[in-house]
């Protein structure tokens, strides 16, 4: 068993978030999810009957938890879901079913239309933006601050 498992909280729409998850990565599974009772409301929060009262899932190995709690609280950009990808083909997929607010994306960043952040970056990062050589490193630094998604051939360039 996993020993942290982040636990994600959703404005009614859970299910759908874990279904839409469930469709962008190959390795995932909804494992269970339990709904609230018909009679039961949630503080001020009208109609929670059979919204999902807790849930789990897996993507790509990794343990979720989720619930809809109501409109409370909403995710913001303090905590990310970084996915490391093997090539531009793997960023370009993500970035494509992922990235739905065009304004929040930088530096490999996007929000999903759960509002939920994401950072779609390649596995072999840290040769660029933590090379050895200061001068490669901040001008493939440099590079990706000024990109949206990240392309690898740009960062490549930029570290010659």
């Amino acid at each position: 068993m996993q020993k942290i498992t982040p636990f994600l909280w959703f404005d009614r729409n859970a299910e759908e978030a874990m279904k839409y998850y469930c469709e962008v990565f190959d390795d995932a599974r909804i494992i269970s999810v339990k709904y609230y009772p018909d009679d039961m409301q949630v503080g001020p929060q009208p109609d929670m009957a059979g919204k999902v009262l807790t849930a789990e899932f897996e993507l790509a190995g990794q343990l979720f938890m989720c619930l809809d709690g109501g409109d409370y609280y909403k995710f913001n950009e303090a905590v990310s879901l970084l996915v490391s990808c093997k090539d531009q083909a793997e960023i370009d997929r993500y970035w494509e079913k992922l990235s739905a607010v065009p304004e929040s994306e930088q530096c490999g960043w996007c929000k999903d239309k759960f509002g939920l952040s994401w950072q779609i970056v390649p596995e072999s990062m840290e040769q660029w933006v933590n090379n050895s050589d200061s001068e490669k490193s901040g001008r493939a630094l440099q590079a990706m601050l000024q990109m949206k998604k990240i392309v690898i051939a740009d960062l490549e360039s930029a570290s010659k």
